[in-house]
């Protein structure tokens, strides 16, 4: 039985999630808001996902591929919410619009700040309407400074913040990390901003603006570049991943394909090299520190690597785990979704929608008093009508606000 099996077994163990209750109305596209939402809506927190007419969230059309009509990469950051379909060109829309804010905790935004204020959204107006709301607001660069205005995507914040200067190949072109990280580390950035201001407005029933940037977001990354930039150390170019503080801390090549090998102390040091047979190593002094071993990393890095060379990676992978030596083969997706650790615990989540199964990762967190929900992306506007129904409009109101085109009810599938 696993610790969180136990936990649960115990009388009275499962409980509510810990934001149940709590109402979000999310108005944000793309990925890092909706990233933020989907932990929030797998927390407990009832997501409700604010869409425009026809298209949606711009997400719905990025693909290939599609499930259906459901796009991979809008499904994977989705899940656990409720679609409602607004015009807020429209009066009637944005009278809609506000009467789920009144009812609702929580506002997520990344718009254009003069779209905001057309529409009457933007912070100041907002919070002086609703002092108990927290509001958040995603963006390339935050809420001021002189390129508060600027567009912002993924790929510009790992180019500004320096992220792509050290990622690529010893000598080669700075390269992108090649997966939407600035948006996924600003989404969970936000969700946990966002939890504590929860918590102040339980104690005064005030709100709070969360501003959270992704260029701040990928210098949260970077954090230990930085202050070792600071320190003195030279400025880092593209390694390959072969410069870590650590010494060794980098993958190899094997008989095979290539594993990587973690040398974070000096016990990890000796064990590594007794599994390898390396005892002139193991005895040198010169490298009983890190200090010592990055100072001679070129001439630990090639008798390491002509040792490997020697065996595949399975075997060396055994004796390494064995040792108690930090190691792992670099897998590819199709080993990445069927490896035993990640079925084992269930962090691949299928979950099936009328169009077909959609597939997402569970979020980074495990709680043992209770579970997280597990629905499919909503298709559009889904739930429009019931959640004006919730929210108090009559038939003749939502009758009226459809023929005027300012709600769309009944689901379709946007590309």
């Amino acid at each position: 039985m696993t610790l969180l099996e136990d936990e649960a077994a115990a009388p009275g163990a499962r409980a509510e999630l810990p934001l149940s209750g709590i109402r979000v109305v999310d108005l944000s596209t793309s990925y890092a808001g909706p990233t933020a939402t989907m932990y929030l809506a797998d927390l407990g927190a009832e997501v409700i996902k604010v869409e425009r007419p026809g298209r949606g969230d711009d997400a719905r059309g990025w693909g290939p591929p599609f499930t259906g009509g459901t796009s991979a990469w809008f499904a994977s950051a989705n899940r656990n919410k409720r679609s409602v379909v607004l015009d807020l060109r429209s009066p009637g829309a944005r009278r809609v619009l506000h009467r789920l804010l009144a009812a609702a905790d929580v506002f997520v935004e990344n718009l254009n700040p003069a779209k905001l204020d057309g529409l009457g959204l933007s912070p100041r107006r907002l919070r002086a309407r609703y002092p108990r709301l927290v509001y958040c607001a995603l963006s390339g660069f935050g809420l001021d400074g002189p390129d508060a205005t600027l567009p912002g995507y993924d790929l510009v914040a790992q180019a500004r913040s320096g992220l792509m200067s050290v990622t690529g190949a010893a000598d080669g072109a700075p390269q992108r990390v090649s997966t939407a990280l600035s948006d996924i580390v600003a989404g969970m950035s936000a969700a946990l901003a966002i939890t504590a201001a929860l918590r102040r407005q339980e104690r005064t029933g005030l709100g709070d603006l969360v501003d959270v940037a992704l260029l701040e977001s990928d210098l949260a990354l970077m954090a230990p570049r930085i202050a070792a930039f600071l320190a003195g150390e030279p400025e880092p170019r593209p390694s390959g991943g072969t410069d870590s503080v650590l010494a060794v801390y980098q993958p190899f090549a094997t008989e095979d394909r290539p594993i990587v090998l973690a040398v974070g102390s000096e016990a990890i040091w000796r064990r590594l090299c007794d599994t390898l047979g390396l005892d002139g190593l193991a005895d040198d002094p010169a490298l009983a520190s890190n200090a010592g071993r990055r100072a001679e990393r070129e001439r630990i890095v090639d008798a390491i690597q002509r040792r490997l060379r020697t065996a595949g990676a399975e075997e060396w992978l055994e004796r390494l785990a064995a040792a108690g030596v930090p190691a792992a083969p670099v897998q590819r997706l199709a080993e990445v979704v069927a490896d035993r650790q990640v079925a084992a615990r269930g962090s691949v989540l299928r979950l099936d929608g009328a169009d077909g199964p959609h597939f997402a990762v569970r979020s980074p967190w495990r709680l043992a008093a209770a579970d997280p929900p597990a629905r499919p992306a909503p298709p559009l506007g889904a739930d429009t009508e019931a959640v004006l129904r919730e929210h108090g409009f009559s038939d003749d109101e939502i009758d009226g606000l459809a023929s005027e085109g300012a709600v769309q009810i009944g689901a379709e599938v946007a590309q």
